[in-house]
């Protein structure tokens, strides 16, 4: 495989990968807003992308071994030692390629963790309301001073006075 063929693959990959942030961040969104309706179809578009992008790199793969070994580099080489052993203009193509998905990558990794912290702070919200809704203690200042809860008062509540 030639320069031009490898880095249309490359360039094709980082497009995949921007549109996973795109689609990373429509589900922060959502998850922000509390419109957990559309959550399953946003979590379904990343799983969609994630098995674009694994397909995409295969054939990444496929073509950086084919333009390593005509290059004289062992298999499986990474775009940095590709890169270095490129002339120009590809050197700074395949460089630019490198510096993009690295950038790319950082983005998703935030995103992801962002998204899982969002997860988990809403997961502890419904588990307050429903101890709130209960009488387990919660909002209406059933904390003692040490952070923990107190019991709910005994006797009827009606749920909007629980929140």
């Amino acid at each position: 495989m030639n320069p031009v063929e490898t880095s249309a693959i490359l360039w094709r990959q980082r497009e995949l990968l921007s549109l996973l942030l795109f689609k990373l961040e429509v589900e922060s969104l959502l998850l922000s807003a509390g419109r957990t309706r559309w959550l399953g179809s946003a979590t379904y578009e990343v799983e969609l992308m994630l098995e674009r992008i694994q397909n995409t790199e295969l054939l990444r793969a496929a073509a950086v071994d084919e333009l390593a070994e005509g290059l004289g580099l062992p298999p499986g080489p990474s775009l940095s030692a590709l890169t270095d052993a490129l002339d120009e203009p590809w050197k700074s193509v395949f460089g630019e390629h490198r510096t993009a998905l690295s950038t790319l990558s950082a983005e998703i990794e935030a995103a992801v963790e962002a998204n899982r912290d969002l997860l988990t702070s809403g997961r502890r919200a419904v588990a307050e309301a429903l101890r709130v809704v209960r009488g387990g203690g919660g909002a209406d200042g059933m904390y003692r001073a040490d952070g923990s809860t107190a019991p709910a008062p005994v006797g009827a509540r009606l749920v909007d006075e629980a929140l």
